[in-house]
This record gives C-alpha cells, structure tokens and sequence, in this order.
C-alpha cells in the first residue's frame, strides 16, 4: 500500500465527519427555513427568505453532502469496512439521501410557484432527516454483529479485484 494513502485516512475521516456535521445539520435546519416560505409574507421578505435557503441548500448543504460521500467511499476501501453493520448504515445513508433529494424538490417547488406551493411541516422533512442520521449514530458507535442474519461471502471481503493501490489486510 502506498504509505501517503495510509497516513490520508486520518485525513479522510476528519473530512467525513466535518461534512456529515454540516450536511445533517443543514437538512435539520433547512425545514424550518421552508416553514417561512409563506404566501402571506411581504414579496420582499419572501425574496430574501428564498434565496437564503437556496443558498444554504446550494453552497452548503450539497457540497457537504458530496464531500460526506466522497471521503466515506474513500474509507470504506482504505478501512475494508466489509461488515454486517455498514450495509445497514449505507442503506440509512440512501434514506438520507433520499431526505435531501425531498427537501431539495420542496425548495425547487417553492421558487417555480410562489405563493402558491406549500412546503411540508417541518416536523415531516425533520423526522425524515433525524430517522436515518440516529440510525448511522447507532450503527456507527455499536457495530453490531447482525450474527442471527446469513450474508453471502461476495458481501464480507472484498473480490480480488485488481484497484489502483494496495489495500492493507488486518
């Protein structure tokens, strides 16, 4: 393995958690944001109400989103994280994604049709977001062991498969 690639992972895993903060922390705050999309507000108000969440959304949130994805892929390959407990947690990172793609259509809704769109209630967007985040936390921290579930061979290690660097066995 290439010595520089190893001493990234400490590197890769600050990244990821630092973009995990942001980017759940932006889908929890992004509902409430939505809320105040509302018809009865001065056009002004609605204005810039609009384009600061299309900005969180935008510049913050997805960015964070793309680098929590990047650097966590980066480490399941470096880490060979080939366990029971992370096909769950990356079934719970669709969900999230899944969350995002929403909240994102809510916001493109809300600029095509204003006034006349209405976003979700905050606790639904919230509940979607807050679901899957308290899962990876549990998934993450516990590590079970899922030994009462049979996984075929081909899901715990990896192939053999020929990838541009060497990754260390444990």
């Amino acid at each position: 393995m290439i010595d520089w690639l190893i001493a990234l992972t400490p590197i890769l895993k600050s990244a990821h958690i630092a973009a995990l903060l942001v980017w759940c922390g932006g889908l929890l705050i992004l509902p409430v944001m939505l809320a105040r999309h509302d018809p009865s507000v001065l056009p002004g108000d609605y204005t810039h109400i609009r384009r600061a969440s299309h900005s969180v959304y935008t510049y913050c949130v997805t960015p964070a989103a793309v680098i929590a994805v990047i650097a966590g892929t980066w480490l399941v390959f470096l880490r060979e994280a080939f366990v029971p407990w992370f096909y769950a947690k990356i079934t719970c990172v669709a969900l999230l994604v899944a969350a995002h793609v929403w909240i994102g259509h809510a916001l493109t809704k809300i600029a095509e049709e204003p006034g006349t769109h209405i976003p979700p209630r905050p606790i639904l967007p919230m509940g979607a977001v807050l679901g899957p985040v308290l899962a990876i936390l549990i998934l993450v921290l516990a590590k079970p062991q899922f030994g009462w579930l049979e996984f075929p061979d081909w899901l715990l290690s990896p192939q053999n498969g020929q990838l541009l660097f060497d990754v260390p066995s444990r």
